[in-house]
């Protein structure tokens, strides 16, 4: 079998420069505006998630119909409206286009 140092693959370096170098961060990257859309777009997935998550378990639990299993559903549908209220507020300061002052003035 070939090896690694049969096809010229270098091993990984060792020392003070070892480091994951596969795995850096472009720090300029999320400062700009690819960066930031990116981020406001993973925080708006992240938001639609958790109230398809919670919806799921919370319509789950109420079928037992113990005490604890209505409790879970009430705080269930409460975590499900602030998760939706979240995801609006990203949606309408991040992700949609704001009007510039000559489309407001017409």
């Amino acid at each position: 079998m070939l090896g690694a140092w049969d096809r010229g693959v270098r091993p990984p370096e060792e020392g003070a420069d070892a480091g994951p170098q596969g795995f850096s961060v472009d720090k300029t990257f999320f400062s700009s505006l690819k960066g930031i859309l990116l981020e406001a777009e993973l925080d708006f997935l992240r938001c639609v998630s958790a109230i398809v998550i919670f919806l799921v378990v919370s319509f789950a639990a109420v079928t037992s119909r113990d005490g604890a299993a209505i409790a879970a559903f009430v705080f269930g549908i409460i975590l499900v409206s602030v998760f939706t209220y979240d995801a609006f507020k990203i949606y309408q300061t991040e992700l949609v286009p704001r009007a510039t002052q000559g489309d407001q003035q017409q």
